[in-house]
């Protein structure tokens, strides 16, 4: 999997970021996410400077994915395990089908 670098912009800013053809889409939601996260406490005027915009984004962001874990059990794991088990389900029955 080569790494390709990518151009993306967070609150006007220019960054460039290198990643798979894979993680692409994932990573321009994550760079919405966190602009969109941004602008909002920037938008509130509650505060002026980007790196403390970006710390308290970063603050905001980390709470809600400590509050997707319950009893030590981490959300995003789950649904992975739900994933690879609907890929082996789908390819069971396909070969099912194929019988029938």
């Amino acid at each position: 999997m080569a790494k390709q670098p990518i151009d993306i912009e967070i609150m006007g800013r220019a960054f460039s970021v290198t990643c798979t053809d894979e993680e692409r889409d994932v990573i321009v939601q994550a760079v919405g996410y966190l602009d969109g996260k941004m602008r909002e406490i920037r938008d509130a005027g509650k505060m002026v400077s980007v790196e403390r915009i970006a710390i308290m984004a970063a603050l905001n962001i980390t709470h809600e994915l400590l509050n997707t874990r319950s009893d030590g059990v981490d959300v995003g794991d789950v649904k992975k395990r739900i994933t690879t088990m609907q890929q082996q389900m789908d390819e069971v029955l396909s070969s099912q089908h194929k019988l029938l």
